[in-house]
């Protein structure tokens, strides 16, 4: 008697022998694809709102995750945190005007890399 293996029915997995950029990898898997059009919404929130945030706070805030209608902030210090708060209902109307759909900013302060 003979037993038989079925054959595995999925594709093989493909290796490359050569390297691909980052951008090539996110396009071809799905989860990074997404990830990485999360990171590109952020930063164009940012620079949709940089032109409202006074000159000497630009540099300690980057661009945070954007969970659902929140959208988050990195910010440097506690001091350009309580300054930015001043500022959120305005970034929250530049932002809704520009068509991004956003009922809060929250701010994570925190020493976060450049």
């Amino acid at each position: 008697m003979h037993l038989l293996f079925p054959l595995m029915s999925s594709s093989p997995t493909i290796r490359r022998h050569h390297p691909v950029s980052l951008q090539q990898a996110a396009e071809e898997a799905p989860t990074l694809a997404r990830l990485a059009q999360l990171a590109r919404d952020s930063g164009e929130r940012l620079r949709a709102i940089e032109a409202s945030i006074p000159a000497p706070l630009r540099a300690s805030i980057r661009p945070g995750p954007v969970e659902g209608t929140t959208w988050c902030l990195l910010v440097d210090s506690n001091a350009a945190a309580a300054k930015l708060r001043q500022l959120l209902p305005l970034l929250q109307q530049k932002l809704i005007s520009r068509g991004w759909e956003i009922t809060s900013i929250r701010l994570k302060v925190g020493s976060h890399q450049k």
